[in-house]
């Protein structure tokens, strides 16, 4: 609220640069025209500074075509020639005109007054004044502007102090004496005439430049003195004299033009005075900056909190383009809003809070990539990750055609008791581990590993014309390594036996709430399981149904030999199965 924010005034600089460049130049009112010493006057002068004689002889001239004012952007400060001042002062008799004076600081930047009505005025060590002889016959006004780092002018401060005196400025007194009124002070404004014009903290006036060089209408000095400048070109305007010339020093950069003349910056602030176009940056807009500052980022908090996704980002997104969109509409209409303050007020929370939620979201990821990673290894891959693509998958019973297979050690309870646990255990995970491999190359699922055996399903999550000579390959492919696996541990103890059918089956979800487990149920199942007993008890180690042979093709069976088909009367059911034997080749065979 009292501007002390210097951080943020280069940022807020370049966003106003941007944002005058986006509303474009403008046509000035027409109150104000410029009579430039420029480097035709120089050369008919003879030299720089130009002789006041020839100052006098100027200033003539433009009383001569009945200007509203006169205002001087020279300071005339030292004593000239005795003959050329008094010309000067009889000059400025004639006229009604205002001359320049300079406030000197003890820093850089201005020092401003603390409390009271004047807080903010900026406080000059001393002020530098035209000579007695010409105050005595001029007005006086302070040509100071208050610059930014980049050395752009931002404001025209319209009163000056000093430890003694309070004085205004060029522009502010230039525009009362066109109109005939002396300005009154109100509490973050000035009054003049019928006209309030809002002013910035310590009654500085906003500039809103028109365009560059020559945007207000500017004469050369030498065409006015040669009669070149038609009457009505200065008539009832206020008309400032300034330097021009080339090196001459007193340029400025402006988002228009990067040396821009200092009588154009007086030039624009008086014109602003006169047409009331200047930019509003008061206390109350000063208000609606701190609002903003601070709904501004709880707005985008609560949106990136509201959604943690793209739809979040996407809301904040929106809600600071318009926010940006308001701001330059405001600017576009005259109304200064800081640009600068919102985003530094809001980037850090939102930056920070969209950080935190980056990392909490990586973490959660993590967690979760584990958690999926460990069912992967506890639940058949394909199976997890279908429930993790599809919740609902198998929440209703469906029924479809399966092949299934079933694998189980034979011998191995009585050798567990021989082993101890350890060796049992490890015996068991080289076990799981063969099983698994081999049931993933043949794109199957174990749905389940019970003890020293396992359930091997062809069919979820999708049914392929595929499953059955898939079935097939996996029953070989599991004999072959499980007697490669024995071989190699010299294990004689423990044999193996698989049984394979192929028909309906029920998948489903078993289990409530928390506590569920996807099985497969039906005749088909039992019978699977059923000839795995078959298989040993007619010295074979795969028992096949003729049901999975007719399905799957007797070539997937050509690693060994089939022997059948047999009449099966198998444990549980009231009728006979035809069912045909699995044997490999009599030599090793590597899987």
């Amino acid at each position: 609220m009292r501007g002390e924010l210097p951080v943020l005034e280069r940022l807020e600089a370049t966003l106003t640069d941007f944002r005058l460049l986006l509303r474009g130049e403008r046509e000035p009112p027409g109150a104000v025209a410029i009579v430039a010493i420029d480097d035709a006057m120089v050369q008919r002068a003879g030299r720089f500074p130009i002789p006041r004689s020839v100052l006098a002889d100027l200033l003539s001239a433009i009383t001569r075509e009945e200007p509203a004012v006169t205002a001087l952007d020279i300071l005339l400060v030292d004593e000239g020639p005795g003959d050329e001042d008094r010309a000067l002062a009889d000059a400025l008799s004639g006229s009604r005109t205002v001359i320049a004076g300079a406030a000197v600081f003890d820093e850089a930047s201005q020092t401003t007054a603390g409390d009271g009505p004047l807080a903010g005025v900026p406080v000059a060590q001393r002020l530098l004044l035209p000579r007695q002889s010409f105050l005595e016959r001029a007005s006086l006004g302070i040509v100071n502007v208050a610059t930014d780092r980049n050395g752009t002018p931002r404001f025209v401060p319209m009163l000056f102090r000093t430890s003694d005196r309070l004085e205004i400025s060029l522009p502010l007194r230039a525009a009362a004496s066109a109109q005939g009124q002396e300005p009154f002070l109100e509490e973050g404004a000035l009054q003049l005439g019928e006209r309030r014009i809002a002013t910035d903290i310590g009654y500085r006036l906003p500039l809103a430049f028109y365009g560059g060089r020559g945007t207000i209408p500017t004469f050369s000095a030498a065409d006015l003195l040669d009669d070149r400048v038609a009457p009505e070109e200065l008539r009832g305007r206020v008309v400032v004299v300034g330097a021009t010339v080339t090196g001459g020093g007193d340029v400025f950069p402006t988002p228009f033009d990067p040396v821009l003349p200092g009588v154009e910056v007086i030039a624009t602030a008086i014109s602003h005075l006169i047409a009331g176009d200047a930019l509003v940056r008061d206390q109350h807009v000063r208000r609606i900056d701190a609002a903003v500052a601070v709904v501004l980022p709880m707005a985008l908090v609560a949106l990136l909190g509201w959604r943690r996704n793209v739809m979040g980002i996407a809301a904040a997104a929106a809600v600071l383009a318009v926010w940006a969109v308001a701001n330059v509409a405001a600017f576009d209409s005259g109304y200064w809003l800081s640009a600068a303050l919102p985003l530094a007020a809001a980037a850090p929370p939102a930056l920070i809070y969209g950080t935190a939620q980056l990392l909490q979201g990586r973490r959660r990821a993590t967690f979760f990539e584990t958690q999926s990673a460990m069912l992967q290894r506890i639940q058949a891959a394909g199976l997890s990750q279908w429930l993790a693509r599809d919740p609902d998958f198998l929440s209703e019973p469906v029924r479809q055609d399966a092949a299934v297979v079933f694998v189980d050690l034979s011998g191995f309870t009585g050798l567990s008791e021989t082993l101890g646990p350890v060796a049992t255990r490890e015996l068991l995970d080289s076990f799981y581990d063969l099983v698994d491999r081999e049931v993933t190359a043949c794109h199957g699922a174990v749905t389940s590993f019970m003890g020293d055996g396992a359930m091997i399903l062809f069919g979820l999550p999708e049914p392929t014309a595929e499953d059955a000579a898939n079935a097939a390959d996996c029953a070989v492919g599991l004999c072959l390594r499980l007697r490669d696996w024995l071989e190699a541990r010299g294990e004689t103890r423990i044999g193996f036996k698989l049984g394979a059918h192929f028909g309906s089956v029920v998948a489903s979800r078993l289990g409530r709430g928390s506590n569920q487990q996807i099985a497969t149920t039906g005749d088909t199942v039992n019978v699977a399981s059923r000839l795995m007993d078959f298989a040993k008890q007619n010295g074979a180690e795969l028992a096949v149904s003729q049901e999975l042979l007719a399905e799957a093709g007797r070539d997937r069976f050509d690693r060994g030999t089939l022997d059948g088909p047999a009449g099966a009367h198998l444990r549980g059911r009231a009728g006979s199965l035809s069912v045909w034997l699995w044997r490999p080749a009599r030599q090793s065979r590597s899987a």
